[in-house]
């Protein structure tokens, strides 16, 4: 098993309307079976998981995704290493610090296997991501957020435009559900 812990960066999630306005704080701990005999015995980097490249590419990816729930980000956290890095078993923790008063830590922990991605879809994974990155929905009927809640007290909300689509389009459908 090879870990990643407390990869963090900044990402614009959450359901209330100023969730969709700042960047909050993100922590990821990772967890990934791989079977590392081949790279121990040839001490060569391309016998293993290359985890300086499974973190770069999370910082990416979480960085310009705006999902509203961390179960959504999870889950596709755990997408991206097994499909994109062709591990076979992933624990992933999500936290979103600061998100509950009077807690330090909130967030969720999921495992898959290769197996809870149906065959074939990696390919389509892969295809689905690039395609959720350059799309926009274009019905006017689309909500960025269901809900509408005041900030916290203190926190600066910046006026901004979103750069990525409405959370109606998912990375697997593609299709706005207004």
């Amino acid at each position: 098993v090879i870990f990643l812990t407390g990869l963090t960066t900044e990402c614009i999630i959450g359901i209330w309307d100023w969730e969709r306005r700042v960047k909050q704080k993100i922590v990821v701990d990772l967890e990934m079976a791989t079977d590392i005999r081949k790279a121990a015995a040839s001490d060569h980097i391309d016998d293993t998981l290359d985890y300086k490249r499974v973190a770069k590419r999370l910082l990416q990816f979480v960085a310009d995704s705006e999902f509203q729930l961390v179960e959504t980000l999870a889950e596709r956290i755990a997408g991206v290493v097994v499909n994109e890095f062709d591990v076979p078993w992933v624990r992933v923790r999500l936290n979103k610090q600061g998100a509950i008063r009077g807690a330090r830590d909130v967030g969720i922990l999921i495992e898959r296997r290769r197996e809870d991605f149906p065959a074939g879809q990696a390919a389509r994974w892969r295809q689905s991501m690039a395609v959720y990155s350059s799309m926009s929905c274009a019905r006017s009927s689309c909500v960025r957020s269901p809900v509408s809640r005041p900030p916290p007290a203190g926190m600066l909300v910046p006026q901004r435009r979103a750069r990525r689509p409405p959370a109606c389009v998912t990375s697997r459908l593609l299709t706005c559900d207004a």
